[in-house]
């Protein structure tokens, strides 16, 4: 007889470091298998004789599902439903749930963090104090850099869902005049720029919208042309809403006052990007850990915990499948 409350966590350690509890969710099956990794040709061995499977970023296709007759529900750690084929999840009658809004308070503060970092050119004059140059001035302060406030500058937005909403409260905080930019795809509204509108007047822009057939690219040589010389561009929100290369140009020949990104169009980066050579000026890229406070990640297993309960109640809830 099939265990119906069998459960395999494909990749454990991409949300737990040791510093969560795991109990809540522990306690929803009558087994919980944490599988430190999975290879692409360990996914159908890891998922033999489970009911549900809980992945953060393992791809779960329909070769996987085809061979997982047990498996009924699919729990993502993330937002993003890329990792599982949804259409062969309906095929095969397997439930996928989400989860939602979990890092908006950790992804908002390091947008801003970026941001904060851009304007004050922390990076170059933490280099400067490492180099010496400060020991060695003649005055009391070293001021190479230009220093930017963010109080009085015009910040635009790329999505103004939860997470954009909550970066559009911390940059009033400073002072800054928010503007709604119309992401591509989404039906036109009165209060959202079009981009040729929006980018030439903002001083700084930051993303929050999806990355799909309509957004891939959409920040390209042509948007960041247009946008004010020595304007700041964060991305926190996925690596393909920006033409890598046209970015690492605009920086190059200065027309960019700086940018940052928490994320690549592929990661882990193993093949390189057009980003992480050495000699791009004023950038700043973090490892896609904007997300990773201990307290998004528990979060996390809050609504995974809420979404296991809520399938084997027959109330399933953030069913995206």
């Amino acid at each position: 007889m099939t265990n119906t409350r069998r459960a395999v966590f494909l990749d454990h350690p991409s949300l737990d470091l040791g510093d969560l509890d795991l109990n809540p969710l522990r306690s929803c099956f009558s087994e919980l298998q944490l599988f430190a990794q999975t290879l692409p040709d360990q996914v159908i061995e890891h998922l033999k004789g489970a009911s549900v499977a809980i992945s953060n970023k393992i791809l779960i296709d329909a070769a996987a599902m085809a061979a997982s007759p047990d498996l009924k529900l699919i729990l993502i750690t993330a937002t993003g439903t890329n990792n599982v084929d949804l259409a062969a999840a309906r095929a095969h009658g397997i439930t996928v749930c989400n989860c939602q809004g979990y890092g908006t308070p950790s992804v908002a503060q390091h947008t801003i963090m970026l941001l904060l970092n851009l304007a004050t050119r922390l990076a170059d004059y933490q280099k400067a104090v490492g180099e010496g140059r400060w020991q060695q001035a003649r005055q009391f302060c070293l001021l190479d850099y230009p220093i930017v406030e963010l109080e009085g500058k015009t910040l635009g937005l790329l999505g103004h869902g939860e997470l954009g909403s909550a970066v559009a409260r911390l940059a009033e905080a400073f002072g800054m005049r928010v503007l709604l930019g119309q992401v591509p795809g989404r039906p036109a509204r009165p209060d959202r720029l079009p981009l040729d509108e929006l980018l030439p007047q903002v001083d700084a822009l930051t993303l929050h919208c999806p990355l799909n057939e309509h957004t891939r690219h959409f920040i390209g040589a042509r948007e960041l042309a247009s946008m004010k010389p020595g304007a700041f561009v964060v991305n926190t929100a996925r690596g393909g809403l920006i033409d890598e290369q046209a970015l690492a140009d605009a920086l190059r020949n200065g027309h960019l006052g700086g940018a940052a990104t928490d994320v690549l169009s592929v990661e882990p980066p193993i093949n390189g990007n057009p980003l992480l050579t050495n000699d791009i000026p004023r950038l700043i890229v973090t490892p896609h850990n904007a997300w990773g406070s201990r307290e998004a990640r528990q979060r996390i297993v809050g609504q995974v915990t809420e979404n296991a309960l809520g399938y084997f109640s027959g109330k399933a809830l953030r069913v995206v499948s």
